[in-house]
């Protein structure tokens, strides 16, 4: 498994969040856009599935044998997903802007401290379980956390043209 640094990805998108007002954090490029809090709001939501999703890996064998998809194996392989706009499920569409700032940045800790728990649990686990990706078939509980960096990682390419259009507005 490539060398994976989930903290820091994390780290930045917080240090991203600390440095903008909760009014830039709001403001759409335009009405099919989302702003960095829906960003923010997504992530946490994605991550926290993903993270839900070792949970049960380290907990169990059900699914062991099962394989990811072809496209999923390719994935891994570069440890990114590729450069393109991807569009998200209908339910993306429904993704609210955040209460706060401090909702976004306690969020994205609350995130952080799941993780290093998970880590713990996933060093000390005997179990192999997988469980389903909606689109990509099984993953085991490293490839769930592999996964998770990957996602977190490819918004900040969003994050730059949202910051493009924040710079021009």
């Amino acid at each position: 498994m490539p060398d994976i640094n989930i903290m820091q990805t994390v780290d930045t998108w917080i240090e991203v969040f600390q440095q903008k007002s909760f009014r830039i954090l709001c403001i759409q490029p335009s009405a099919n856009s989302w702003s960095l809090g829906q960003v923010g709001m997504h992530l946490i939501e994605a991550t926290g599935f993903y993270l839900r999703q070792i949970a049960i890996c380290v907990n169990t064998n059900d699914d062991a044998n099962e394989t990811m998809s072809a496209s999923a194996i390719q994935l891994f392989k570069n440890n990114e997903l590729p450069d393109v706009q991807i569009e998200g499920p209908e339910t993306n569409a429904n993704t609210p802007q955040p209460v706060s700032k401090e909702a976004l940045l306690d969020g994205l800790n609350a995130l952080k401290e799941k993780i290093q728990s998970l880590e713990m649990l996933m060093a000390q686990s005997q179990f192999k379980g997988k469980t389903r990706h909606p689109g990509l078939l099984f993953f085991n509980a490293e490839e769930w956390m592999q996964f998770a960096d990957i996602h977190l990682r490819h918004h900040v390419r969003q994050l730059k043209r949202i910051e493009a259009f924040l710079d021009t507005a």
